[in-house]
């Protein structure tokens, strides 16, 4: 039993929202009971005490799109001229990178943003992979990856038409195998059916993932509308929006991902509404590929369920909070938005998509939850209590004040220490590999 307390407890549990000096218990891998430290200790005297010293507790952070292939891409230039627009980035740089992608590379790559995961308090991924040149096996190789790091995960093969046909049956398959074996593991593992955008996928594709997926009650991880030639390539060939087009696939539903949704309409919106969707908004990623700012608000004023992720782009999501919060207020010309919706997105419907795929939840401190908990250093200047705790965040904290981080019940750091990975080795061997890479391309 570990007992983790003498902290500021943000609980994100309705029923005892902020405890002022709080103690988390975690038994094995679930919180089974949240109170005053003073009470805890007397209640359980022989449990392992972990004394945080008035430091922040507070659920692990979620994820809900992220890229873990693209780490290879840190400072890489390139003699040719700066692309232009979206299409020419995926041409020029992360269709280029991920052809050449390893097996090995994938571990690697993989294993040094699973890192910074942890360093930022970031304890769920939902991520996104693509290898041309190394489908087979690639989503078990990721599987080694965060189980190594002891990250809770969701991972899917992104099916496309651009590498032809047999990539695409070999992406299909391994959707398909991985979902299987996921489905057979504990809930630090989780699988979904993962699919590029509808651009790169023609209607004789959509229809096999769409057969291939049937019955699963697995959803599908897809980009919509992320970039205005989305929708320009759906119109052009099938005279249809691309969340009409996918949803006749089955594509678009209460257990699949709408990742951007950035250029979609009215009509799109409420087809996304009717069809109970999860859609995730990925700021820095939008505005560092100059694609435009996603019609949040207005999704979710329409009741719509919207997470926040960010596409490979960071692994903190306190940075992609703060991102999000300034962004939209700079969209709309108003100060005054968005102080809700965010942290709505990342609180508790991040929280939400995550625990369609897990028998317990996480994203809250409380008495049957998993053990997903991060400690954060950070002394508040001005009164802290339940009333004003996403302030604090907010303008207060970052991924790099996370001191300590515990998922499903293991201490994965402490004091800024990681417990089981040699991050010097892993950093070092990815030199090595990226490197290669680089000379492949």
């Amino acid at each position: 039993m570990l007992l983790i307390g003498n902290g500021k407890v943000i609980t994100r549990d309705s029923n005892q929202p902020y405890l002022a000096n709080g103690c988390v218990v975690i038994q094995g891998n679930i919180i089974t009971e949240v109170g005053l430290t003073e009470k805890m200790l007397e209640k359980y005297p022989k449990a392992e005490f972990m004394d945080v010293k008035g430091k922040i507790i507070m659920p692990g952070m979620i994820n809900t799109h992220m890229h873990l292939y693209s780490t290879f891409a840190r400072g890489m230039s390139s003699k040719e001229s700066p692309p232009q627009n979206f299409v020419e980035i995926l041409e020029r740089l992360w269709w280029r990178l991920d052809k050449v992608l390893t097996i090995e590379d994938i571990y690697y790559s993989g294993m040094v943003v699973l890192i910074d995961c942890i360093k930022n308090g970031t304890t769920t991924i939902f991520d996104h992979h693509a290898s041309p040149g190394a489908v087979r096996g690639s989503l078990f190789e990721m599987a080694k990856a965060t189980k190594a790091a002891g990250i809770r995960s969701s991972l899917c093969y992104e099916v496309s038409d651009r590498d032809g046909s047999e990539i695409m049956e070999e992406g299909i398959q391994e959707n398909i195998e991985f979902i299987k074996y996921a489905q057979s593991q504990d809930d630090l593992l989780q699988g979904m059916f993962g699919l590029h955008a509808s651009m790169t996928l023609s209607n004789h594709t959509l229809e096999k993932c769409s057969a291939a997926n049937a019955g699963s009650e697995i959803g599908f991880h897809v980009h919509v509308a992320e970039d205005a030639a989305d929708q320009a390539d759906a119109d052009k060939k099938y005279g249809k929006k691309v969340v009409e087009r996918l949803a006749e696939f089955g594509v678009i539903g209460p257990k699949s991902i709408s990742v951007h949704c950035v250029h979609v309409d009215e009509a799109e919106m409420n087809i996304l509404k009717a069809k109970g969707a999860n859609v995730v908004h990925n700021p820095e990623s939008n505005m560092g590929n100059a694609v435009g700012c996603a019609p949040i608000l207005k999704l979710m004023k329409k009741g719509i369920r919207v997470g926040l992720g960010t596409d490979g782009y960071t692994s903190d999501m306190f940075e992609s909070y703060k991102v999000a919060n300034i962004l939209h207020k700079h969209d709309q010309g108003n100060p005054s938005v968005a102080w809700g919706e965010i942290p709505t997105m990342l609180f508790e419907n991040n929280s939400a998509i995550a625990n369609l795929y897990l028998s317990r939840p996480i994203g809250k401190l409380a008495a049957g939850c998993y053990g997903d908990v991060i400690v954060v250093d950070y002394d508040p200047p001005t009164v802290l209590n339940e009333n004003n705790v996403n302030g604090h965040i907010l303008f207060g904290i970052s991924g790099r004040g996370v001191v300590t981080t515990v998922i499903n019940g293991q201490v994965i750091m402490k004091d800024r220490i990681l417990m089981n990975i040699d991050e010097a080795q892993v950093c070092a061997r990815a030199r090595e590999l990226s490197s290669k890479l680089w000379n492949r391309l």
